[in-house]
């Protein structure tokens, strides 16, 4: 089994699927602590100015994990500029009405968690690239510790052979440990790649809707780097 680990992050870039393409089983680590002003209630699309933020608003207390952390519901008016963002930035583009249909819903739903939210929005776009990982919530494990021994943790619960990291990885993972324990790390090396976009010039690390919306079935092979140009940096 190849087991990718990640934080339940709203609407992902395109770097999370290509690590989960090389995967198996996706982990949602959702037992750890909440970070703000990062990915876990917003994320990059692209507009005619440059890009912006799409944001869901939540309720943080200090400490909290993410999957303990509350979307704050006191108004849906949120809602209604989170879809018009994203209907005005790619209403043109020529694949918007096949997923924005799946994606609109899933929005509008009444939901309590980010971390849901974050969940059910990324097994949306897994079905968009034709990804189809199982899926399992770190909540959901005995598995403890932090860092890299709850990583271990995981993988050794769910008898993984192989743990794909991202190459951030290469600065806390006790790589001893996995091998000790028998398990291969493999440090993802992600070039992002370049692709046509709605706007000019090329902005990467969007959000993957991005992608999907500008080029639909062809957004895999994409993300693969397979007949596209890729920035030569390794992006993390």
């Amino acid at each position: 089994m190849k087991i990718t680990i990640h934080q339940p992050e709203h609407m992902p870039w395109l770097g999370l699927f290509h690590k989960i393409s090389q995967a198996d089983t996706l982990v949602f680590l959702d037992n750890v602590q909440y970070r703000r002003t990062y990915f876990q209630n917003r994320n990059k699309i692209r507009v005619m100015q440059g890009w912006q933020w799409i944001l869901v608003p939540v309720k943080y207390k200090f400490g909290q994990e993410i999957k303990d952390v509350l979307i704050d519901n006191t108004t849906n008016r949120w809602k209604k500029k989170y879809l018009e963002s994203i209907a005005t930035a790619y209403k043109k583009t020529a694949f918007f009405e096949r997923y924005f249909s799946v994606l609109k819903p899933i929005i509008n739903k009444q939901w309590d968690y980010i971390a849901e939210m974050n969940e059910a929005l990324t097994v949306a776009m897994l079905g968009f690239l034709g990804l189809k990982p199982k899926i399992i919530k770190a909540s959901s494990l005995k598995a403890q510790g932090k860092a890299s021994d709850l990583l271990l943790g995981i993988c050794r619960e769910l008898t993984a052979h192989t743990y794909i990291s991202g190459i951030s990885g290469k600065e806390y993972l006790k790589s001893d440990d996995f091998q000790n324990s028998g398990i291969k790390v493999v440090f993802q090396e992600f070039h992002h790649p370049v692709y046509k976009q709605l706007y000019e010039p090329f902005i990467p690390c969007m959000s993957a809707i991005d992608l999907v919306f500008n080029h639909g079935d062809k957004s895999l092979d994409i993300i693969k780097g397979i007949g596209v140009k890729v920035l030569e940096e390794v992006f993390h």
